[in-house]
């Protein structure tokens, strides 16, 4: 029965209880934290592992929008296009930076945090880790009964022999034994008992931390090797050439913050023709596409020019870039005179697919040389049908009966203005429509080799047939053009080593046991007895140590019992 206390001596009758305890007489107050102690404070909380994952979570969620959203960083058309089909949501994404998730504000905010948490996690522990690789194991313990993977035998000498002699010699044995198998052993001996501790499993650890080495490995190359990446769109129509050159003939360029655009390598690429079979008409999948390919001749400066192929999946590697096949369509070539014959306009224009039977669209823009600016919104069709609404479509994707179908609008191009237009794009605000519509004119139609005469006697328009001499069909009469992604990454090979880095060192730290092993010999009181003892114990999940512990067990008798001296030919281990 415990006696009665008043509250006023509490905590002199209990002096092992603290005056803050719940039932204390004491006021709970927690010190003041000054700067220091708040830095202090904040560092261990960006610093622990749990921290370091809810980044590492954060990060993947973040990337997110960018897998949804068109980037302008590989996407620049893309957001253009997201601006004009969503005028409202787009200028509130914009200010999001969600068209730039990747060097956004907030992206870049967890990125540095989860660098700087992973550091924080991995100096202190690589530190412990060259601590322990450099300490002998731990002492043998005074009970190893007490440990969950315990054995004990006991061995029975022959009469006269020395039972410390052949403790020594069984723990030397096991020392032996041990390392063999890979432990680093220490002997540790006294007290009326010979043992030796073994320890292995330190490539677990060494894993572990290579793995979070790995992954601030993949954060450098990817932040500092993005800064000297570089992404650009090219349009390049048969028998034109491209020049690595961002003044001249990218379409659009979007440079890392490291990369300087007058020191690009001015290599060349000529598209040459664009190869592509299609499914015959009447077939199950008639009109789908079959390979793809892209025959290109390439120079580098000061070297001979070499013929280059194109494919989907396949991208051309050149001065360190890679080049991208993305898209391909039809470039009808359009040439324009005015009313004294002469010519105002010639140029072969890329037509935008709006379908897989490739009917395109095409931006024709005349702002010189006439009485007034032209515009012309033309519609190509490679195999014209007329669809069960009698309008014209695309029946198939390959040049069978090509046809040109164009409504003309005069006034304003607008190209003086200072506002950048896009080519594949004709504002007509403004603009007078002279052909289509509800003009009372119809659309003008050509076909390849074809001319007819523009409104109000301005000019003509011709359809030019590109065929070569003697051809019978309509196959070749109409360029083609093809899309390039030209992409420098010089991060790749790096971000590729750290990542299989940190594979091979996730494997490490998950199938290599880290186990602590001991033997311990000791002798009876009467001389005659030797009692031998196994220990294990695990540093983590190890379903395999009690298996390790009787083999150790049954290994080490056998040898103990080879190993016998003559005097003691025959010792018994139980």
């Amino acid at each position: 029965m415990s006696r009665p206390r008043s509250d006023s001596t509490a905590e002199s009758i209990d002096p092992l209880r603290p005056a803050d305890h719940i039932d204390g007489s004491g006021e709970i107050s927690s010190p003041r934290l000054g700067p220091v102690g708040w830095l202090r404070w904040g560092w261990r909380q960006l610093t622990s592992m749990r921290n370091a994952l809810v980044l590492l979570l954060l990060l993947a969620i973040a990337a997110v929008p960018g897998s949804i959203v068109p980037q302008r960083s590989a996407d620049p058309n893309g957001v253009t296009e997201y601006f004009t089909d969503h005028p409202t949501l787009a200028p509130v994404l914009d200010k999001l930076q969600l068209f730039d998730v990747y060097s956004s504000v907030w992206f870049s905010a967890i990125y540095i945090l989860l660098f700087i948490s992973l550091i924080g996690c991995v100096i202190p522990r690589v530190k412990h880790h060259l601590k322990a690789l450099r300490a002998l194991p731990p002492r043998t313990p005074a009970r190893l009964g007490r440990l969950g993977d315990h054995r004990e035998s006991l061995v029975e000498l022959a009469p006269g022999v020395d039972a410390a002699a052949a403790a020594s010699r069984a723990v030397e044995i096991a020392a032996k034994q041990l390392k063999s198998a890979g432990y680093r052993v220490a002997r540790y001996d006294g007290h009326g008992s010979y043992s030796v501790s073994a320890e292995r499993g330190y490539l677990r650890e060494t894993g572990n931390l290579l793995f979070h080495i790995a992954l601030l490995g993949v954060l450098l190359a990817v932040g500092i090797g993005g800064g000297f990446a570089y992404t650009g769109q090219r349009v390049i129509v048969q028998d034109t050439t491209f020049v690595n050159s961002v003044g001249t003939d990218y379409s659009s360029f979007n440079p890392g913050r490291f990369v300087d655009p007058d020191s690009l390598t001015p290599y060349t690429m000529k598209l040459d023709k664009f190869d592509v079979t299609y499914q015959p008409v009447g077939s199950g999948s008639q009109g789908q596409a079959g390979d793809f390919v892209a025959h290109l001749t390439t120079q580098l400066p000061g070297q001979k020019a070499t013929d280059s192929k194109i494919r989907v999946n396949h991208p051309l590697n050149i001065a360190g870039d890679r080049v991208y096949l993305m898209g391909n369509g039809y470039a009808p070539t359009i040439t324009v005179r005015n009313a004294d014959g002469k010519i105002v306009f010639h140029d072969s224009i890329a037509f935008l697919p709006q379908n897989n039977e490739l009917t395109s669209l095409g931006i024709i823009k005349v702002p010189d040389g006439l009485k007034e600016q032209l515009g012309m919104l033309a519609f190509f069709y490679p195999t014209q049908v007329k669809n069960d609404l009698g309008a014209y479509a695309s029946g198939y994707p390959a040049l069978l009966n090509p046809v040109l179908s164009i409504n003309v609008y005069s006034g304003d191009l607008g190209l003086n203005n200072g506002v950048p237009r896009s080519v594949y794009a004709l504002d007509t605000t403004g603009m007078t429509q002279l052909t289509g519509g509800k003009t009372g004119t119809d659309s003008i139609e050509l076909a390849p080799g074809d001319t007819a005469d523009l409104p109000n006697g301005l000019g003509t328009i011709s359809f030019d047939n590109e065929s070569p001499a003697g051809a019978t069909d309509y196959s070749q009469s109409v360029k083609r053009f093809v899309s390039l992604q030209i992409h420098r990454d010089v991060a790749g090979p790096w971000v590729l080593s750290f990542a299989v880095l940190a594979v091979l060192s996730l494997l490490l730290a998950l199938f290599v046991p880290r186990r602590r092993m001991w033997v311990k010999a000791t002798p009876g009181d009467s001389g005659s007895v030797l009692t031998l003892e196994y220990a294990g114990l695990a540093r983590g999940e190890d379903p395999t140590l009690g298996g390790a512990v009787d083999a150790l067990a049954a290994k080490h008798g056998a040898a103990f019992e080879a190993d016998a001296p003559a005097e003691d030919a025959h010792p018994r281990v139980n």
